[in-house]
C-alpha cells in the first residue's frame, strides 16, 4: 500500500473512560508492505495483528497503546510516531517489532513499550526519542515476572529521551551482535516476498 491515509475520527476518549478504543487499521494478513502512509487515531490506532509486515516512511499518530498486536514487523524511517497527552507508546503481545531510524515526538509522558503479555519483543535502533519518553523507558505493567520474559532493547538511539541512565534493569542496551538480527530484512524473511516499491 502506498500514500494511503487511514484515519479514525472517533473523538479522543476522556480520562478513565473504558472501551473507547478506535482502530484506524488492522492488518492480519501475511507479507504486507506500507510506504508513505499515514495512520491517525487516539487509542489503539494501528493493530499490527498477525503476519510479517514492513512500514517505511509512515506517520503514525495516537495516544494510548497506539501500535499493538502479534505481528512480526519492521518499522523503518517512519517520520513520526506521534503522541498527544499522557501516553504509552506501544503495547505488544507475543510480537516482534523492530523500529529502525524512526522519530518519536509528542507531548506528555510515554513508555517505549508496555508488557501487556509476557512475551513482548520490541527493539528500537537508531531512533530519535523526544523528551516525552519516561526515563525508565519500559513498563512491565507491575508484574515482576515479566522482567524475565520480555525482550525490550535499544541500540544507538539518540535524542533527549534516549538517555539510558534511568532505564529499568530488564531493558537491554544491545551491542552490535545482539542488534544485528533486528536490523536486517531477515527479521521478516523479506527476501522471499518484499519487492521494491513501484516508481511514481
Amino acid at each position: 500500500m502506498r500514500l494511503a491515509v487511514l484515519k479514525n475520527t472517533a473523538p479522543m476518549p476522556r480520562d478513565g473512560v473504558q472501551g473507547a478504543q478506535a482502530v484506524a487499521m488492522r492488518i492480519s494478513g501475511d507479507m504486507a508492505a506500507f510506504y508513505n502512509c499515514k495512520f491517525h487515531g487516539y487509542q489503539d490506532t494501528l493493530c499490527d495483528d498477525t503476519g510479517r509486515h514492513f512500514f517505511k516512511n509512515c506517520f503514525i499518530r495516537g495516544t494510548v497503546d497506539f501500535i499493538f498486536g502479534n505481528g512480526r514487523s519492521i518499522y523503518q524511517k517512519n517520520a513520526k510516531l506521534m503522541l498527544l497527552g499522557y501516553s504509552d507508546i506501544l503495547y505488544f503481545h507475543k510480537s516482534g517489532f523492530s523500529f529502525i531510524h524512526c522519530n518519536i515526538t509528542g507531548t506528555g509522558n510515554a513508555f517505549l513499550s508496555r508488557a501487556w503479555r509476557e512475551m513482548s519483543r520490541v527493539v528500537f535502533s537508531y531512533t530519535h526519542m523526544g523528551r516525552l519518553i519516561d526515563p525508565r523507558g519500559w513498563d512491565n505493567k507491575g508484574i515482576a515476572g515479566r522482567n524475565r520474559t520480555v525482550y525490550f532493547g535499544e541500540y544507538k538511539c539518540l535524542g533527549p529521551g534516549s538517555v539510558t541512565d534511568g532505564r529499568v534493569k530488564y531493558a537491554r542496551l544491545l551491542n552490535d551482535k545482539q542488534a544485528r538480527p533486528f536490523l536486517t530484512m531477515d527479521f521478516i524473511q523479506a527476501q522471499s516476498w518484499l519487492l521494491p516499491p513501484p516508481a511514481v
